[in-house]
């Protein structure tokens, strides 16, 4: 991509120009004056962009429903930057979402060798467990896992016939060696994504997915993927307003009125519109113009918004004539947590990163010798201050520990001015961690007996 950024799921190594991410891929800025209830992670900027968030607003709004779907990779403990997901997760929740969790052991097995039986021990003792701890509801929060449920799986194959390796290549970086498991693997997750919105796993409705802007690989081949099966496309027509253009594929070309000569059958055609201008009417729109024999239907005055409550409908029309019926997934994204060391965060670098089950004392040690933004000496800093940016305790009290906007507020400026020094930053951090992870071990002791009850029926 020439001097592009590449984004790659399984890189340790990934880019943080975000304004940059949000032009090159096509993302929109989170404007969070605009969310219910917005959290902490909105307000200081840390979830910064999204793909079509405007669908599972409209259906809040609207008191209708939606879902939330993460997953987990089962190969290591749950560190900080896990527990960040999560805490999305839990707002979505909040505002009305369902919950679906893939623990993605399939993945796992294909990409870094964890044995089934080794994914699901880890699943449930090192992640579900912190996940009751969080506050999941587990009335409305269901697990599952690749290998248990079929359907996965079987979506994966079927969505695999609209890619090919090209497209993967493109996305991923595959090459000649890469072997097929890991190709694989991608194909199996968009079956993860899609999955909860087929009629046995809560039915069609808006699912947002919130990641690492490194995960966004995943997201555009999913959105893609499902937007090639679908039978009725709405775009924005070019003299204003949208317009409605059959997709003739394969398995559809019968139904949406294609004779088996390849000729248009005019009964069967006309039928489909009607159904068509029934949907439109029900929206209110009269002033629309049908044109069966292209397979198109303009409608001059019908905004972005409209399109938002059209396509359902449509997607609804193509269930009930035999089609998939997939509406793209949203996302949102959340800017990567620096690691202890000034790096990237990651499970198998255990000094880089808080783990929940992290003892005091562990964590107590990793904060003192954390990357610092401070001045090489104490009158450097009190003379020209230290940078908040880089400073590993302040960004861990902005992303984990400090919920007061103010407070996070007062100490950036003293930080900066130089009346805070490094020693007490990381002392502030080293309190508020503390007392932090020494709740979570009570909740996780107050909820470890509803741990098995967020597991799907297929999980157990």
């Amino acid at each position: 991509m020439g001097d592009g950024i590449s984004i790659d799921p399984w890189s340790s190594q990934q880019s943080t120009d975000y304004d940059r991410i949000i032009k090159q891929f096509g993302l929109e800025s989170i404007d969070y004056s605009q969310l219910p209830n917005p959290h902490m992670l909105h307000r200081r900027g840390i979830i910064f962009a999204h793909r079509d968030l405007n669908l599972v607003l409209g259906a809040h709004s609207s008191n209708k429903p939606f879902g939330v779907l993460t997953g987990l990779m089962p190969s290591g403990r749950m560190h900080l930057g896990h527990k960040m997901v999560i805490d999305q997760v839990k707002w979505f929740q909040d505002q009305g979402a369902d919950v679906t969790i893939a623990v993605a052991d399939l993945e796992a097995l294909a990409t870094r060798g964890v044995p089934l039986d080794e994914c699901r021990r880890v699943a449930i003792e090192e992640y579900i467990a912190n996940y009751a701890a969080l506050g999941l509801d587990v009335e409305n929060t269901e697990v599952y896992f690749q290998s248990s449920r079929p359907v996965v799986q079987r979506l994966g194959f079927m969505l695999g016939k609209r890619t090919n390796l090209t497209e993967l290549e493109a996305i991923y970086g595959f090459e000649g060696g890469t072997n097929l498991g890991h190709v694989q693997a991608p194909l199996v997750q968009a079956g993860d994504i899609i999955h909860p919105q087929l009629e046995d796993f809560g039915g069609l409705r808006p699912i947002v997915v919130p990641v690492g802007v490194d995960q966004d690989p995943h997201l555009r081949l999913t959105r893609g993927i499902a937007s090639k099966t679908n039978w009725f496309n709405v775009n924005k027509r070019k003299s204003g307003g949208l317009v409605i253009g059959l997709s003739i594929q394969d398995e559809n070309s019968a139904a949406l009125g294609i004779g088996a000569d390849g000729r248009i059958n005019r009964e069967k055609r006309n039928l489909v519109f009607e159904k068509l201008l029934s949907i439109l009417k029900n929206h209110g729109f009269s002033d629309v113009l049908p044109n069966p024999k292209h397979g198109s239907i303009e409608i001059p005055g019908a905004t972005l918004h409209d399109r938002d409550l059209i396509r359902p409908d449509l997607l609804r029309l193509e269930r009930g004539m035999g089609g998939l019926g997939l509406l793209q997934p949203s996302s949102t994204y959340h800017q990567f947590a620096m690691g202890m060391t000034g790096d990237k965060m990651s499970s198998s670098s255990p000094e880089t990163t808080i783990f929940l089950t992290e003892d005091v004392n562990s964590m107590e040690k990793k904060v003192k010798s954390s990357f610092s933004g401070g001045q090489p000496t104490l009158e450097e800093h009190r003379r020209l201050g230290g940078d908040p940016d880089i400073d590993v305790a302040f960004q861990y009290l902005k992303y984990f520990f400090e919920s007061d906007d103010k407070a996070l507020s007062e100490l950036e400026k003293g930080y900066r001015c130089g009346e805070i020094l490094t020693g007490q930053m990381k002392q502030i951090c080293v309190d508020k961690a503390s007392d932090y992870l020494n709740h979570i071990n009570e909740m996780r002791d107050q909820t470890s007996h509803l741990v098995n009850d967020f597991l799907a029926n297929d999980a157990r």
